[in-house]
């Protein structure tokens, strides 16, 4: 797999679409820091570590929705294994106006872009939520 991060984006929009309670995902740190920012700013109710039916751990991604549809309406994996893309803390993009939420990975760690802002460091855009 080349780009872990991006193939857990695509298993949340795709069980979204089918409107899965939750998704199963394989296990690592930067996964982890994603999803803690995905919970802290509401776009899912939460996650855990488990373990695999093969034994290696897994993240258990419990989904959002409101009134039958998702809370994530677009998730976009901005910086790619191809092109990767940095931005300076007075540069951080908003997105939609400042209704969605660009995801970082600063030196600071993983955060939004309003934390990221207010910490006055910049960093490799992850990726958008709205």
């Amino acid at each position: 797999m080349n780009d872990p991060l991006g193939d857990m984006l695509t298993r949340i929009r795709n069980a979204q679409m089918r409107g899965k309670s939750t998704v199963r995902t394989p296990a690592s740190k930067v996964r982890a820091w994603v999803l803690d920012v995905l919970a802290a700013e509401g776009y899912i109710r939460g996650y855990e570590k488990v373990s695999g039916a093969d034994g290696h751990p897994e993240l258990e991604i419990a989904l959002k929705y409101y009134e039958g549809q998702p809370v994530i309406r677009e998730l976009r994996r901005v910086s790619k294994p191809g092109r990767r893309v940095y931005t300076g803390a007075t540069e951080i993009p908003a997105v939609r106006q400042g209704l969605g939420v660009s995801i970082v990975s600063t030196s600071k760690g993983v955060m939004s872009d309003a934390a990221a802002r207010q910490a006055n460091v910049g960093g490799e855009v992850l990726c958008q939520v709205f």
